[in-house]
């Protein structure tokens, strides 16, 4: 192996030593502790260190990591307390999960480091994103994302890059190829001979460097960071390097060939440059007791104070609490008494418009959105109006855009994405339900995320673009879930969704969207959430529901005059109006629950078990679901009409009063 050590003084050189000495006495004390007991698991990066001391001391400290659970030189290098990160693997208050999350998945805005979850890929999206952010204030700041050459296999590290490249972000792409995704050798995760290959697919550079040689990272990072500054742009960023012991502890390393093994040993990237640098007369046994010294010292330390914490206290109504980032959700009222006649598809238009007019942070993403106006034309006029850094057009790279968006909000933006159909959100799912909804929960960070979903059938579309799937949201803790049927509710709530810092899944009928119109002021105003509106009173039954099936109940009641019903338009899913709920089936004794979705899984079910559970002294008849056959969504017309709730309804109710 050879180091070149250019220019560097002593002082920079050892500065390098000693950061990849510190992260590897770190993990023999961590696996001594891990065979003690007092660790529950340890993901090592021994034989690794290079690349993650080599790129962070190549950063500053306002420069974004976006490290892997291998990473742990990341860290060290970026001098985060050492009783912090112990108290972090143990699960106590002082780390930065209060014992919610285990190992690296964290994130902490003190040191721009942005943790993993368990899925790999998605951390690459949201590194697009703060990338993102970083050219929008024009700070010249870069960001570095981690994975592995088996993490590189999903659909988030093409989705990203690719976003990346088209939008110029300037993002390292860090490919740590180690020649395995847990046991599975590299020829049976790709088949390219390296990932510099790959580069040329995306139209952009890539730069393979030795990943156990510490001076060669360093070298190479620095010449890439002080271009993407004055050129920013995304680089894919091969490290060639091996892990030494197994994918965690407990899996071992016995599908390793032992020659190969014993090759990399040889190639330890302290070992390697402690002799380089004791060759060069820069380093003597002298100094390395000393350093050794003053970093066990360190880590004993910080031992101490972590393992004599004590551990959290469950506390039921504090991690309920902690889902959420805090939020007044207090009613704004317009300036002044001003209306006018708007369909569902205007007023969600208006609100974007003042809402971006009142966040000069917030930024639209979405396919079609800028100068097409989007596939429904809410958008349209934006682009001319907001500009085109504000308002982008987007790959069809949904789970990446999403995490755009989760990058924006930790960078100090806001963002919203719309979904083509809310169909496509299956795309992006897991930055929804891992990322957005537990962000808040696992370290405190909220995540000012909307997305548009415009939603529902009665229009023919068939299949893929007609499906109710507010259940999948309304289920993951973490999630808000909007879904207003009126045009006045719709601006209103929007508006409130870009006040909340928490993520919001804001749903829109495609069907409602031009079909209804109603007054609605032109001022800005907000809606309370989590607030269900009682359009009709009565005392013989609760209809209870939300979007298209609002106005299907109004229609049959019309129909039904004698028929005395309070009708509740629940317009936010989440947070739920249990009170509201409770109060009228309490007066009325009966409950009639209507939704589009299908009837096994949707919401009715939990709204049932809500009001049997509590409510049921007061029942006078069974509560009864009105919901669309357990079928996908059929295109033909009559097929669609049998397949939706509305002519079913009409009977329920009927029979939900002669009961």
């Amino acid at each position: 192996m050879q180091f070149n050590r250019g220019t560097h003084s002593e002082k920079i050189l050892l500065d390098l030593y000693k950061a990849l000495l510190k992260p590897r006495m770190v993990e023999e004390k961590m696996l001594l502790l891990l065979r003690q007991g007092r660790i529950a698991k340890w993901f090592s990066g021994i034989g690794q260190e290079a690349g993650s001391v080599g790129i962070t001391m190549a950063f500053e400290k306002d420069d974004w990591l976006l490290p892997m659970h291998r990473n742990l030189g990341v860290f060290t290098s970026r001098n985060i307390p050492l009783n912090r990160l112990f108290s972090q693997f143990q699960g106590k208050p002082s780390g930065f999960t209060k014992g919610r999350d285990r190992s690296f998945h964290f994130g902490t805005l003190d040191y721009k480091i942005i943790g993993m979850i368990s899925h790999l890929g998605p951390q690459m999206g949201i590194a697009d994103g703060i990338a993102l952010a970083n050219l929008l204030k024009k700070n010249k700041n870069i960001t570095a994302v981690f994975t592995g050459d088996g993490g590189a296999s999903e659909g988030d590290f093409h989705e990203s890059i690719n976003v990346a490249a088209v939008w110029d972000l300037p993002v390292l792409f860090v490919v740590e190829n180690n020649g395995y995704g847990l046991s599975t050798p590299s020829g049976e995760q790709f088949r390219c001979r390296q990932f510099v290959d790959k580069a040329i697919g995306y139209g952009i550079e890539a730069v393979q460097l030795d990943g156990n040689n510490v001076l060669e990272v360093y070298n190479g990072i620095r010449k890439l960071v002080e271009s993407l500054r004055e050129s920013p742009r995304p680089v894919l960023v091969e490290l060639l390097t091996f892990r030494m012991r197994g994918h965690e502890e407990a899996s071992g390393t016995k599908y390793v060939p032992p020659a190969l093994l014993q090759a990399w040993g040889k190639k330890d990237p302290v070992l390697t440059y402690q002799q380089f640098l004791l060759d060069e007369k820069i380093l003597d046994e002298e100094k390395i007791s000393v350093f050794s010294k003053e970093i066990k010292t360190e880590i004993e330390s910080a031992w101490e104070l972590s393992f004599a914490e004590k551990l959290p206290l469950p506390d039921s109504e504090l991690e309920q609490s902690d889902m959420y980032a805090a939020f007044a959700n207090s009613p704004q009222q317009p300036a002044s008494d001003g209306k006018s006649s708007k369909r569902l598809v205007d007023a969600i238009s208006d609100g974007l418009n003042q809402a971006m007019e009142k966040h000069s942070n917030l930024v639209l993403m979405g396919q079609d959105i800028a100068g097409y106006g989007g596939v429904f034309k809410v958008t349209e006029g934006l682009l001319e109006r907001f500009g085109k850094e504000r308002v982008r057009n987007t790959p069809l790279c949904e789970s990446a855009i999403i995490g755009a968006g989760f990058g924006l909000s930790i960078n100090g933006y806001k963002a919203m994405v719309e979904m083509q159909f809310a169909d496509f959100v299956t795309e992006g799912m897991t930055q929804i339900v891992n990322n957005l909804a537990k962000s808040h929960y696992r370290w405190g960070q909220p995540a000012d995320v909307v997305i548009r979903m415009p939603t529902g059938a009665g229009v023919g579309a068939g299949p893929f673009h007609s499906q109710s799937n507010e259940a999948w949201f309304f289920h993951t803790p973490g999630l808000k879930v909007i879904y207003p049927a009126f045009p006045y509710d719709a601006k209103g709530l929007l508006l409130a969704a870009f006040e909340d810092s928490n993520p919001v899944l804001f749903f829109e009928h495609k069907a409602l969207y031009r079909s209804i119109t109603q007054d609605v002021p032109e001022d800005y105003y907000t809606l309370e959430l989590g607030k269900a509106s009682l359009l009709r009173e009565g005392t013989s039954v609760s209809i209870i529901s939300y979007g298209l099936g609002v106005h299907w109940a109004m229609e049959i009641l019309d129909k039904h005059p004698e028929i005395s019903a309070d009708l509740i338009d629940l317009r936010c899913l989440a947070p739920l109006d249990i009170d509201c709920i409770q109060r009228s089936v309490k007066k009325t004794g009966r409950a009639l629950i209507l939704h589009e979705d299908t009837l096994t899984g949707g919401i009715g079910g939990e709204l049932s078990a809500l009001i049997t559970e509590n409510c049921f002294e007061y029942l006078d008849a069974p509560v009864t679901r009105c919901a669309s056959l357990d079928t996908a969504v059929p295109m033909n017309a009559d097929l669609e009409k049998s397949f939706l709730p509305k002519d079913r309804f009409e009977k329920k109710l009927l029979e939900i009063i002669r009961y």
